[in-house]
């Protein structure tokens, strides 16, 4: 009797990794991150906006593609035709994936054609803008939220999440994607929030041309002309910087919670 030719399993897919690269610098990004790209088959990075530096720890057979010419499918080809051919894929953002991301449309595709997927969190720029100025964003007393958003562009916004509606809540705000339009983001917040706000205008955190700028509301679109910020900046609209506030509770002494009971100073 003739042998029957069997056919041949199709091999698992290959792992795909949303990874959150940070804002520039590589050492912010997170070891999960740092051995997902190591161990991909396939890196694709957004070069207009993640430094090379951040996925040179590719191993050397590794493909590294820039994402930033390619279009959703294009992108979506390259993920899939490695993730079929069994091999895991890097797939690189700027910051945080959750953040302006696009990570919807991708994982949807993915999802389409039973490709696994998983999202690995990265510094997003708010963060690391605070961290560089030394400020935080929470004041006892003052402000205890943070709100991200942006100006409308060519996605749209919500009615009920334009800026100087957000703005009205007197709390911290970090404004992503607005500084080609500074003059229209200082008008919306100053329809809710006095002159003399404090703004701290975070250009490319994390690279090596860092800059940061502290400027007041009523100057923050002649700040933006004057020093020549165009794109890759985060904007941090802190009224709570105008405010001394009250110390934290968590380390007073007679404050008590399940580590510590509170008593009497010494």
């Amino acid at each position: 009797m003739r042998d029957r030719k069997t056919r041949p399993l199709r091999a698992a897919a290959g792992l795909v990794s949303f990874v959150g690269a940070g804002p520039g610098d590589p050492e912010l990004l997170t070891i999960k991150g740092r051995k997902a790209i190591e161990d991909a088959g396939l890196v694709l990075y957004a070069g207009s906006l993640v430094p090379p530096e951040v996925v040179a720890c590719a191993r050397p057979d590794a493909r590294v593609a820039d994402s930033a010419p390619l279009t959703l499918e294009q992108c979506h080809a390259l993920m899939r035709d490695a993730a079929l051919a069994g091999k895991n894929v890097a797939r690189v953002h700027t910051g945080d994936p959750s953040l302006y991301g696009a990570l919807r449309e991708q994982t949807r595709l993915l999802d389409g054609d039973g490709i696994p997927w998983r999202v690995i969190p990265g510094v997003t720029a708010c963060c690391a803008a605070a961290a560089a100025a030394g400020v935080t964003f929470t004041v006892p007393e003052v402000t205890q939220s943070l709100i991200i958003s942006r100006l409308e562009g060519r996605t749209p916004m919500p009615d009920h999440e334009h800026l100087a509606a957000l703005a009205a809540h007197q709390t911290s705000l970090a404004v992503y994607l607005s500084a080609q339009s500074a003059p229209l983001l200082q008008a919306e917040l100053a329809r809710s929030l006095p002159p003399e706000t404090p703004v701290l205008c975070a250009c490319r955190v994390g690279w090596p041309d860092q800059r940061l700028y502290w400027t007041r509301l009523e100057d923050l679109a002649r700040c933006v002309k004057e020093r020549g910020i165009t794109r890759q900046t985060v904007f941090l609209i802190l009224p709570g910087e105008l405010q001394k506030g009250a110390a934290s509770r968590l380390y007073a002494a007679d404050f008590s919670h399940g580590r510590r009971k509170g008593g009497h100073e010494l």
